[in-house]
């Protein structure tokens, strides 16, 4: 199965704070961070969300 590699590239300040709370149960926890999950549509559906706030990467 496909993994994502999420960074956090941009801030929240200004964002609604429901972009807060997706970036934080994705275990982002800072600028520049970067996580890796399985590719799964729940994933996917929060990284839509939160896209101009992510870079993502298929590996």
């Amino acid at each position: 199965m496909a993994e994502l590699k999420i960074t956090w590239t941009k801030s929240t300040i200004g964002k609604p704070g429901n972009q807060a709370r997706i970036i934080k149960s994705l275990g982002l926890h800072r600028l520049n961070h970067t996580v890796v999950h399985q590719d799964s549509p729940t994933i996917r559906g929060m990284v839509n969300k939160v896209s101009h706030l992510v870079k993502v990467e298929i590996t």
